[in-house]
């Protein structure tokens, strides 16, 4: 069956619409919103993505972009508080372009990281996280500086193991234990300093969505190109897309790499 956005449009009406729940499709952004009748909370689905998705892998797209809607609705539902939950706070990774507020408008807390990044504060409740708004700071009395430091220590103590290909000369380490801080790992800074350490070239590091970080040991031009290509595989097969865009590891500093054929164009020191 040829997908298209109307199509999925009802396809997630008649598998999640609930008296509970309220839908409605934006025809000129392509989207699909689905929310809590009784707060207005809700998300939207972007929905050239999911079928894109769909014409790749299948009804299988459409089961998890519904497990996923579900569990965000549920969480949303819930009443949340961090004291005694300090375990469980930790950073995400996400784009620049990423909204900075709820639909209820609701003030997220975040912090600059690069150009294309922006560090979010998690709440991790098992299956699934709740991004940490303003309100709920205040509502405790708790600092951003507080926030900051329990999640940068979390994930300081979160495994780190990756599975390494050698490609025409140049090392590629891709972690992605699917723990939903694959890509938060790029903030542990010991490890970058101890890959950088070990690098026999340029060390670069990719975020191109939530659930991977990719290492690259760059010898040789021809590996930027390598790094292009799989950069940007990954980035357009993600569900939390975050950038294409590799970054070159100097100096405890991230910067871009715009990668042309196989001309790299690096930061001007």
């Amino acid at each position: 069956m040829s997908m298209t956005s109307f199509k999925l449009k009802r396809i997630l009406e008649e598998r999640l619409l609930t008296d509970d729940y309220r839908t409605s499709f934006n025809r000129d952004n392509d989207e699909f919103r689905i929310e809590w009748k009784s707060t207005g909370e809700g998300l939207n689905i972007g929905l050239p993505n999911v079928v894109a998705k769909y014409n790749q892998r299948g009804d299988v797209a459409i089961d998890e972009i519904v497990t996923h809607i579900q569990e965000a609705l549920r969480i949303m539902n819930i009443k949340h508080n961090l004291t005694g939950k300090e375990k469980h706070i930790f950073p995400v990774i996400r784009s620049t372009s990423f909204p900075t507020e709820t639909k209820a408008g609701k003030q997220l807390l975040y912090t600059d990281h690069t150009a294309e990044t922006r560090i979010f504060y998690a709440l991790d409740l098992g299956k699934s996280y709740r991004l940490i708004d303003q309100a709920l700071l205040d509502e405790e009395g708790w600092t951003k500086t507080r926030i900051e430091e329990i999640a940068l220590f979390n994930l300081r103590s979160l495994k780190i193991s990756y599975k390494t290909d050698r490609v025409r000369d140049n090392d590629f380490h891709f972690i992605a234990t699917q723990d939903g801080y694959d890509a938060s790992r790029i903030l542990n800074e010991a490890f970058l300093e101890e890959m950088k350490a070990n690098a026999k070239g340029e060390l670069t590091v990719s975020v191109p969505h939530q659930d991977v970080l990719i290492i690259a040991d760059i010898e040789n031009d021809v590996g930027y190109d390598i790094l292009a290509q799989i950069t940007m595989k990954f980035f357009a097969e993600g569900t939390i897309p975050i950038t294409s865009l590799p970054f070159i590891y100097d100096e405890k500093g991230l910067e871009p790499v715009f990668i042309l054929a196989k001309n790299p164009e690096k930061p001007k020191k």
